[in-house]
């Protein structure tokens, strides 16, 4: 039977402590603890484990998970490397990983019809976490194929917002933001098409980037060249922990012709963005945006004015963006599931659209595509000439009502499709420039808003500094889920 939004109820729960506060410490803190031998990666493991025990059920962000034995053992083996002195860097950390990525020997579905594969391979950034010491506990739940803003499919369900159990985590990476927010593990990977990175980290009010294009090499990759708009990248609950899992996952492969080399190791350092040129707007100049989030995201005018920036109102021309982002999508859809559609295969209705759509492009309409987006890149590297960073809402709504597959109006207007209401995301990805999505505050019904900015090209590092800055400044990232307020 197919899974029914519609009938979903939201769980009763008493909200409750969790078992241990070191399931909301950041990575970098963590690390610091094993290497001072005040915790083992094994009891590291064990309150990580109880947590998703407790409150997996709940949000359904985990959807395959690693069974506890070897999970411990695997610590264990994490505490003897670290005793004799070759840890690695995130050596004895429990991560999960996005259940679109290939991991040898754990069940990997992308939510649809590979529900008993397992691989017998590493995608290229899981062998490297794994080769820097990372515990891999399960696969974080995506919605089929990574397709849409909102996680849900047939073999899983849906994954449930930790700050209010009757709204979305967002997508494609919503199991993955929905575990950060709930301490499941304090490091995530992502991939990001039109947003699947930054909209659950909005959604979930944690950090999700979509690095440049390159910077973490995809491999393996059917379709290296013409409509790529795809990148894999770092999701955790503070920016540092980003940078740190980043430069894990980053550093060319020649497997991947669009890799950057050399790599590049993300150190924050000491963070100055004075007279750093800001480009502020809520809305692209063309985009609706939900009034509660555009509330939420003028307040944080005044935080970049008082870290010292030199904020502007103004954005760059983004004409055709979108007419891009459809065709380039639906081409690649069509290259990589068209297979599965013509052989009947049951896919969910939005997305057997947009294969379709992709079927019936022509060559002349790839080629104007590719022509728009040069020039749209061309008009960002322009703009960036006189900015130093486009800051702009990560989301053009609050999460939304999760039985609810996609939004259909912004405060009155009607939308034309379910890519519309995402679009603030999507029209970035067509640059291939460097995004971050922090946490920017929440409306008035407690839901969290996250702020996206923007780098010139190839500038991931500079990118994360002024996300830090921000952070630091805010610290709206350390409010955590009312699942964790226990009752008066």
């Amino acid at each position: 039977m197919s899974f029914d939004l519609k009938s979903q109820p939201t769980p009763a729960f008493t909200p409750q402590l969790p078992a241990s506060e070191l399931c909301f410490a950041d990575a970098s803190e963590l690390l610091r603890m094993l290497e001072c031998g005040e915790i083992s990666a094994r009891n590291l493991m064990t309150v990580h484990l109880e947590q998703v025990a407790r409150f997996n059920p709940v949000v359904n962000a985990i959807c395959t998970r690693v069974p506890a034995e070897g999970l411990l053992e695997q610590a264990d083996q994490a505490d003897a490397r670290r005793a004799r002195g070759c840890a690695g860097a995130l050596e004895g950390l429990p991560v999960a990983v996005k259940d679109l990525a290939a991991t040898c020997g754990i069940r990997t579905t992308m939510g649809s019809v590979h529900a008993d594969t397992v691989p017998t391979y590493d995608t290229l950034f899981v062998e490297r976490i794994r080769q820097a010491g990372a515990i891999i506990i399960g696969k974080t739940n995506t919605p089929e194929f990574g397709a849409g803003s909102h996680t849900f499919n047939d073999l899983f369900g849906v994954t449930r917002n930790p700050y209010a159990l009757d709204r979305t985590a967002g997508g494609s990476s919503g199991g993955a933001a929905a575990a950060l927010a709930c301490g499941f593990m304090p490091l995530a990977d992502g991939s990001d098409m039109g947003g699947s990175l930054r909209n659950p980290a909005a959604f979930c009010n944690v950090v999700g980037m979509r690095p440049s294009m390159g910077r973490v090499p995809s491999v393996p990759l059917p379709m290296a060249w013409q409509s790529r708009l795809s990148v894999e990248g770092p999701m955790a609950r503070s920016v540092e922990d980003c940078a740190l899992l980043l430069s894990v996952m980053a550093g060319g492969d020649v497997r991947d012709p669009a890799s950057l080399i050399p790599s590049e190791r993300f150190d924050l350092g000491a963070v100055d963005v004075s007279a750093k040129r800001v480009a502020f707007t809520p809305d692209l100049g063309v985009l609706p945006v939900a009034a509660e989030v555009r509330n939420v995201f003028a307040g944080a005018e005044k935080v970049f004015r008082d870290m010292g920036c030199v904020v502007e109102d103004d954005h760059p021309d983004v004409t055709g963006a979108m007419d891009v982002f459809r065709t380039l999508r639906a081409h690649q859809f069509a290259a990589s599931l068209g297979a599965l559609v013509r052989r009947g295969a049951k896919l969910k209705p939005s997305l057997r659209e947009n294969v379709e759509a992709g079927f019936a492009l022509t060559a002349a309409d790839l080629a104007r595509a590719d022509v728009q987006r040069t020039a749209l890149y061309q008009r960002f590297c322009a703009f960036f000439e006189h900015f130093d960073y486009l800051v702009l809402p990560s989301t053009q709504v609050a999460p939304f009502d999760l039985r609810q597959e996609w939004v259909r109006e912004i405060d009155g207007r009607a939308l034309a499709d379910y890519l519309e209401w995402m679009s603030i995301c999507c029209i970035v990805s067509v640059t291939g420039l460097p995004a971050i999505s922090v946490p920017c505050g929440f409306t008035s019904d407690g839901l969290p808003v996250g702020l996206q900015i923007v780098g010139a090209p190839q500038a991931d590092g500079s990118v994360l500094r002024l996300a830090s800055a921000f952070e630091s400044h805010t610290r709206f990232g350390r409010q955590r889920p009312g699942l964790f307020i226990p009752p008066e």
